[in-house]
């Protein structure tokens, strides 16, 4: 193995690392629950209330009366390290007023084609 083949190998490692990928933006997974999309957009509430106000890490942290630590994993939805209550909290302390609504409407199911 070369030096560059082997340089590229140790660098895949460490960006495959789960240590290493804290401030990576989560997406919502493929299929999504209800639960996991009304997490991600409080995130997405919380992450643009930041941007708006022009506030760093540590003053959102702050408002919310949580860590810093916990600030980020918020700020790059790490929907999972939240309950849904918790998450609704922590966002009623800097949305105000905050109003959560659950719509309930049954999924719609794909369009088939018909084949004759």
């Amino acid at each position: 193995m070369t030096k560059t083949q082997k340089s590229f190998k140790e660098y895949l490692q460490e960006i495959e690392d789960p240590k290493n990928n804290s401030e990576i933006n989560y997406a919502l997974p493929e299929n999504p629950t209800p639960l996991q999309v009304a997490k991600f957009e409080i995130c997405q509430e919380i992450l643009g209330y930041k941007q708006n106000n022009k506030l760093t890490r540590e003053q959102v942290a702050e408002k919310m009366d949580i860590s810093k630590a916990e600030t980020e994993d918020i700020l790059f939805c790490h929907i999972e390290e939240f309950t849904l209550d918790r998450l609704v909290d922590y966002a009623s302390k800097l949305l105000d007023p905050l109003q959560v609504k659950v719509i309930l409407e049954p999924k719609k199911s794909p369009l088939h084609a018909k084949v004759v």
